[in-house]
Order: structure tokens, then C-alpha cells, then sequence
């Protein structure tokens, strides 16, 4: 098979589709009390990596060519200090969709994780200008859902 295609839902029935992601960014301990106590220029990176989470969702279908644009109705991206080297990312959607949301959940925290670092880049460059301790982490799915929607009720 050498064409793309998208994959053909028309005979979905549409349920209500829920996913959950995760993943984390490794830092030094030192960005993480600059965190902490609001200290980073560009402003509170852990809010920033929500709304961008949160526009990225939005965004799937165009980043992700074959991905179905769905009338996303919630989304919901918690970013948090998890100990002295990590901050994590959670991204809950959902859709009453034909198909599942785990993409758009993917993308929301893969896109949070990257605003992360690059609102504290100039605190986590060594001094030849690299990242040696800088990680994205455990990106995956930790849940989906698919619940029949009963139109009777």
C-alpha cells in the first residue's frame, strides 16, 4: 500500500470519547525553586503549558495530518512541581465523537512539556550552551474512554 489516507468513521456511531496523558520534564533543582518561587522571566511557566496545552488540543487535526477535526468539549491540562527534578503535565479531553481523543491529549502534553522548557531554557544551558540535564519524559496514554450516548434520555 503506497497512498495515505484518513481512515473512513462515517459508520461510527458517536460516543462519548475521554482520554487521559501524561508526561514530565526532567530539570535541574535549581529552575525548580526558580519555579517555585516565581522567579523565571518569562512568567509562570506551569500556566503558560496549560493554555498551551489546552490551544495545542485544538490544534491536533492540522499537526497531525490524518488525525479526524472533532468538536472537542473539554479539556483540561494540569501542570505541576512532582518532586526536586520534575515537573509532570495531565491532559484530560473529551469529545462526543466517532473517534477516540488520545491524540489530542498526547498532543496537549507533548506541547505543555515543550513550552516548559522553553520558558526556562536559560536556566537549564550549561555552560557551552547545551541541555545535559534537560528531558522530556513518559510521554503516553494513561486512559481512554467510550461510553454510548442513550439520545432517549
Amino acid at each position: 500500500m503506497n497512498h495515505i489516507k484518513m481512515i473512513d468513521i462515517s459508520k461510527k456511531e458517536p460516543m462519548l470519547r475521554e482520554a487521559v496523558a501524561y508526561g514530565k520534564i526532567r530539570l535541574r533543582k535549581e529552575t525548580i525553586q526558580l519555579i517555585r518561587h516565581g522567579k523565571i522571566e518569562k512568567g509562570n511557566p506551569l500556566r503558560l503549558a496549560e493554555v498551551a496545552g489546552i490551544l495545542a488540543t485544538k490544534t491536533t487535526p492540522i499537526l497531525l495530518p490524518l488525525c479526524h477535526p472533532i468538536p472537542i468539549t473539554h479539556v483540561n491540562v494540569e501542570c505541576k512541581i512532582a518532586d526536586e527534578e520534575h515537573v509532570e503535565c495531565f491532559a484530560n479531553v473529551k469529545a462526543i465523537a466517532q473517534t477516540g481523543v488520545e491524540m489530542e491529549a498526547l498532543t496537549a502534553v507533548s506541547v505543555a512539556l515543550l513550552n516548559i522548557w522553553d520558558a526556562v531554557k536559560k536556566y537549564e544551558k550549561d555552560n557551552k550552551g547545551q541541555y545535559p540535564w534537560t528531558r522530556i519524559e513518559e510521554i503516553r496514554v494513561i486512559s481512554k474512554t467510550k461510553i454510548t450516548i442513550d439520545r432517549n434520555e
